[in-house]
């Protein structure tokens, strides 16, 4: 597989006063895929993937508001909620004049994925899941904490930042129960550690993380809809996720039961080990929903 990086780009929109930053490669006139990132990480998270699309595909990845290379507006200007983000996420495809795509999901970019395919369901050619949970039988052990949070914010904010956005949580996302550690870059957690450690992100964090309560209630309404639209899914997941069970990816099956699924030896970021066989399988489906 031919990789290539003569046609990224790096830009910035303004996206209803916020500047929100992406990552660009690929021919314009190709098939586009929508690449959503997860926490605490940015579109950055896709470089290893981008290479290996780009000769092929349109990709756009956009940093959310209060992420990575995105603008960061404090919490009194900008309601740091899933549905503002994927506000802003919709408002940015407007800006890109994105009128056809496949959604790439990993971890957060479900939630602001979801709502985005449910606000326009026109535009998503297909879906590529990336340890995205939308079934709660795809939340781990880790939730138990994060359940507690989200009951009595005040009394459980300390354990959730420990349990969330501690160095110790933060590598542990990455590398989760996989035997080979020694292929994870340590320079993607302690990246995020400089990312959380910027002015306002404790607070930041914490509110979109307290919403993320929103998410669970939502299930219902994601899986309707998925019944309903049964769009083209690809699920790619890494079983070494401490967090999302595997459990999780088979779920997708129950809605739409044509849901390609494959578990792959990875963690939650499964890019950072199988970014070589998730590219093959996301070209063959991009290619072939295209094609619809």
């Amino acid at each position: 597989m031919d990789a290539t990086r003569s046609t990224f780009r790096y830009e910035t929109v303004n996206v209803d006063g916020v500047d929100i930053f992406y990552r660009e490669a690929g021919p314009k006139d190709a098939p586009t895929v929508l690449l959503l990132h997860g926490f605490p990480s940015s579109s950055r998270m896709y470089e290893p993937l981008m290479p290996f699309l780009a000769p092929k595909l349109r990709l756009v990845a956009p940093d959310y508001p209060g992420f990575g290379n995105s603008a960061t507006p404090a919490p009194e200007r900008y309601a740091y909620t899933f549905d503002n983000l994927a506000r802003s996420i919709e408002q940015f495809t407007d800006a890109l004049h994105l009128e056809r795509y496949v959604l790439f999901m990993a971890d957060y970019g479900g939630p602001v994925g979801f709502r985005l395919a449910m606000a326009r369901p026109e535009k998503v050619m297909g879906m590529v899941i990336q340890n995205a949970v939308a079934h709660e039988e795809g939340l781990g052990p880790l939730w138990e904490t994060r359940k507690a949070f989200w009951k009595d914010r005040a009394q459980h904010e300390a354990s959730l930042r420990a349990n969330l956005a501690s160095p110790d949580a933060l590598k542990l996302r990455h590398v989760g129960t996989s035997p080979n550690q020694h292929r994870y870059d340590p320079d993607n957690w302690r990246e995020e550690e400089h990312f959380l450690a910027r002015p306002g992100q404790a607070a930041i964090q914490t509110d979109l993380f307290y919403d993320y309560r929103t998410n669970l209630q939502s299930y219902p309404r994601w899986q309707a809809w998925l019944r309903e639209h049964r769009p083209p899914m690809l699920v790619t997941w890494g079983k070494y996720d401490p967090s999302f069970t595997v459990a999780g990816a088979h779920a997708y099956q129950r809605d739409v039961p044509d849901a390609e699924v494959h578990v792959l030896e990875a963690g939650h970021f499964a890019l950072e080990e199988a970014s070589d066989e998730i590219a093959a399988l996301t070209l063959d489906f991009v290619g072939r929903v295209a094609v619809r």
